[in-house]
């Protein structure tokens, strides 16, 4: 959808590896897009560990969007004419075909000229390919030099197109104009991120050349200072010109709805099943806090389960140890019975992060397995003690039968799937729909049987109603809960807090990233809706004969389609 492409999470061998498995005509189609992505987009090499690119960054001005839109047409139009030769190619062309028709789509309404927001638009990705360059060589440094000059340019591509916008009058809202000032005199900042970052080459890679040390603190500075160059712009060009109306509108939202979630729904009918489902958890909620002690609210549940002793780990070496017990219990118990997992993906590594940002996230493994999927944990500084009522729903959706099941399967899958299917199709409704759809299975399994854990579960299931009914009811201008008068952000705000167990510089965060990004947050639950509808669906089509290991089985092996094409290769 667009310029900007998911990554999977594959190793370099992967492109050379699957043709030998598979080359129909559509196969070949969707793997010179893939190389067409590679080339043109080097954040998307380096994602998927190839050396493409690796000293550049995408260009962000209008002229690369509108070629990129122009090479998504030409492979638009070979997919009309291609014959599909059986299901994996009928497939690859329902999936791809509604990919770039929706791309062209969002081209067409010119949504890149007013891309900004707080979490995931160019000005934080020309940055961000920097976490995730190679850094271990000299060669590696020698890129780096090169991808930190590109900066200026990079950026100033970027801000083309957003002063198309301005001319156009389609700007995005000042609330994010203004988080984006803050973030870019940050990173220019004396110790800001690229001044950090040259100077951890020698930790990094050993011993430099002097000479390319030079080079490498005098391209910092050039980054930086583009940063300091990119913080004015918004400042004296954007700002003044940016949007007071945070919300996207009905017509737009319904592009970004459907781009993260692969499929179609209807909006208002979402909005009110997200209500009824908030309602929904919430009495879920406050019947099992009456299970932990009688008559108490949720706010005391969790005071009880917090100041448990039994339940509180200490130090990440205590975490790191539980968390890998209980993926190992899941892989144990799992396999054979409602899930079939090869030898390959029964190990699942689980890791104290080198980070420390707070998050919790997954990498797949390579495509020979040699490095197996891992569980990672970012734990914050000054962080020692862990309530593993909270976390145990976080190890299944993060591991098995979550994520790792996910993509390592597809991972596993080379012989059927084609490097579009393995290493670009995905959504957030697919891969975080799944994840939750895991939750609520391990508590229909019995696995979060425990009164405290199933909080946990529901809490995290909480908040992702609640973004549903929030983002909908901001972008979509509907009236607040209590009738008077439309979402606004302080509104917005106060609902969030009242219903997110989190401290409120997080909830400020999230609630800024749902006004700046339209329907990617709601995409986690109604794909898991989604899940549970197309389940659902083939259950009643099968009866007797409905085999939930075979369902999981054939819908993993599809790899990270858009949810209208899951429905149609599990249904139809």
């Amino acid at each position: 959808m667009g310029f900007y492409v998911q990554a999977g999470t594959l190793s370099p061998q992967t492109i050379r590896r699957i043709s030998i498995s598979r080359n129909s005509q559509i196969d070949q189609i969707a793997n010179r897009w893939v190389e067409t992505i590679t080339q043109l987009s080097p954040s998307f090499a380096t994602s998927i560990g190839s050396s493409i690119g690796a000293d550049k960054l995408d260009d962000f001005s209008p002229a690369a969007q509108a070629n990129y839109a122009s090479e998504a047409k030409k492979v638009l139009a070979e997919l009309k004419v291609a014959t599909a030769v059986d299901d994996t190619d009928r497939v690859t062309l329902d999936a791809l075909s509604a990919d770039l028709s929706l791309t062209l789509e969002m081209y067409d309404a010119g949504l890149y000229r007013r891309d900004l927001n707080n979490i995931a638009s160019p000005a934080q990705a020309v940055r961000d390919v920097f976490d995730i360059s190679p850094t271990s060589s000299e060669e590696d440094w020698k890129n780096l030099v090169h991808r930190m000059n590109a900066v200026e340019g990079a950026l100033a591509g970027y801000q083309e197109s957003l002063r198309e916008g301005i001319a156009a009058n389609d700007t995005p809202a000042k609330r994010q104009v203004r988080i984006n000032i803050e973030q870019a005199l940050e990173i220019a900042g004396d110790d800001g991120f690229f001044i950090q970052f040259a100077t951890t080459a020698e930790a990094e890679a050993g011993a430099l050349p002097d000479s390319l040390k030079t080079e490498l603190v005098a391209a910092a500075k050039n980054a930086t200072s583009a940063y300091g160059n990119f913080a004015q712009f918004l400042k004296q060009e954007l700002l003044p010109a940016a949007s007071d109306v945070d919300a996207i509108g009905r017509e737009r939202y319904e592009l970004f709805s459907r781009g993260f979630l692969g499929a179609k729904v209807d909006l208002d009918a979402t909005y009110q099943w997200g209500i009824e489902e908030l309602e929904r958890v919430v009495a879920e909620q406050t019947e099992v806090a009456n299970q932990i002690r009688a008559g108490a609210s949720i706010e005391e549940a969790v005071k009880i389960l917090d100041e448990d002793p039994n339940r509180k780990l200490h130090g990440t070496s205590e975490l790191q140890a539980w968390m890998q017990k209980k993926s190992d219990e899941a892989i144990e118990s799992l396999g054979g019975t409602h899930f079939e997992i090869p030898e390959q993906m029964k190990l699942l590594e689980c890791m104290i992060a080198p980070t420390q940002s707070g998050g919790i996230y997954y990498t797949g493994p390579t495509d020979d397995f040699s490095r197996p999927g891992r569980m990672w944990w970012s734990v914050p500084p000054g962080v020692n003690e862990f309530n593993t009522w909270r976390e145990l729903t976080t190890v299944y959706h993060e591991g098995v039968p979550g994520h790792h099941l996910q993509v390592a399967q597809a991972v596993l899958n080379k012989d059927e799937l084609n490097d579009w299917r393995r290493n670009v199709s995905w959504s957030s409704g697919h891969g975080e729909g799944w994840a939750l759809y895991a939750e609520r299975l391990m508590l229909e399994l019995g696995f979060l049987s425990d009164p405290g854990d199933k909080l946990g579960m529901l809490d995290g299931q909480r908040m992702r109603a609640a973004r549903v009914v929030l983002d909908l009811g901001v972008h979509l201008g509907k009236p607040k809960l209590t009738g008077e008068g439309v979402w606004d952000f302080e509104y917005a705000l106060d609902f969030m807090l009242k219903n997110v167990n989190m401290p409120k510089e997080f909830v400020l965060f999230e609630v800024n990233r749902y006004f700046g990004w339209p329907g990617q947050a709601p995409s986690y639950k109604i794909g898991q809706r989604i899940w549970e509808q197309i389940r659902d669906e083939v259950e009643s089509k099968e009866g007797t004969f409905f085999d939930i290991k075979k369902f999981h089985k054939k819908a993993l092996n599809l790899g990270g389609l858009g949810l209208d094409s899951l429905r149609k290769a599990l249904t139809l």
